[in-house]
């Protein structure tokens, strides 16, 4: 097997992490810890969305959140968006780059933003238009590319087709997402496979969650693939708010651990990133959730 010399990571925690947490967590918490996890190195950032708060209410605070954070020169801070006016609502904040959310399963699709893949798309084509010409970069999202809950499987070429139609309005990167985290290594890998045939390799992103505990024996499965890409959440936070019963994206430190136990550099300090995992749960009123966070504290 092939793996790659260094990957980045993406780190989804400050909005895939917090969206779905029942109590609002405070301005300064979230600030406190998107510094803290560009203190640990982290490049890419998601720090937030910005989505109807009465939908989701815990990303209401984004632009002021946004405004807050003291932000390092060599990282990005990406924005969730729906539509223009989520679009709109970023670029008033000062963002410079944004993400658009759409679903290879059409059953997803309704109950996420309430409207099908095809009018989800056609929306997106104005959102990534205007964002191109205000030179705003955006990311792709794909979800329930392993499963969905309520349309069961999904078939591949609907993930390929539209991780493919994202690439061509504009997206300089797309991310699969596992919403569910029901995948296995090889359906993983072979979902991966069928993308790469429609989109280059170093412009795919995993985004794997926990819920099975399958997340980092999908990711390896995928690495000698070509990419270099993969989401996480701190503390291995998270949820989607459609999708009951789905827990939290891979922990960032897990990953990282296995990573560099493999050789592969992340840019990531280690150390600092279970001290920004501790601050997360402590701050949510809970003890740690990682397996690596568990076992230092308990060490």
């Amino acid at each position: 097997m092939m793996f790659p010399k260094c990957v980045r990571i993406v780190e989804v925690g400050p909005r895939d992490g917090l969206q779905n947490e029942a109590n609002l967590v405070s301005v300064e918490v979230k600030v406190g810890l998107i510094e803290r996890l560009a203190a640990a190195g982290l490049k890419t950032i998601e720090a937030g969305s910005f989505v109807s708060a009465k939908w989701v209410p815990q990303m209401a605070d984004t632009a002021e959140v946004f405004r807050r954070v003291r932000k390092a020169t060599d990282v990005s801070y990406p924005v969730l968006v729906p539509n223009e006016k989520g679009l709109d609502a970023a670029m008033a904040a000062g963002a410079t780059e944004v993400a658009v959310f759409a679903a290879a399963s059409e059953a997803f699709s309704q109950k996420n933003i309430n409207c099908g893949i095809g009018e989800s798309l056609r929306r997106f084509a104005s959102v990534l238009a205007k964002a191109l010409a205000n030179g705003v970069t955006v990311r792709g999202y794909v979800s329930c590319v392993l499963g969905c809950p309520y349309q069961g499987g999904i078939p591949i070429s609907d993930v390929a087709t539209v991780a493919r139609e994202l690439m061509e309005m504009g997206c300089y990167e797309v991310s699969l997402g596992d919403t569910i985290g029901i995948g296995t290594p090889s359906a993983a890998r072979k979902m991966v496979e069928e993308v790469i045939r429609a989109v280059p390799t170093d412009r795919v992103a995993l985004h794997f969650h926990d819920t099975y505990g399958q997340a980092l024996a999908n990711i390896y499965a995928c690495l000698d693939c070509g990419v270099v890409v993969l989401d996480a959440s701190i503390g291995g936070l998270g949820g989607c708010p459609y999708a009951k019963g789905a827990s939290g994206n891979v922990a960032t430190e897990d990953l990282v651990y296995m990573l560099e136990g493999m050789g592969i550099e992340t840019g990531v300090d280690l150390s600092k990133l279970i001290e920004t995992s501790l601050f997360a749960t402590r701050s949510l009123g809970r003890g740690p959730q990682s397996h690596l966070a568990k076992a230092r504290e308990q060490a």
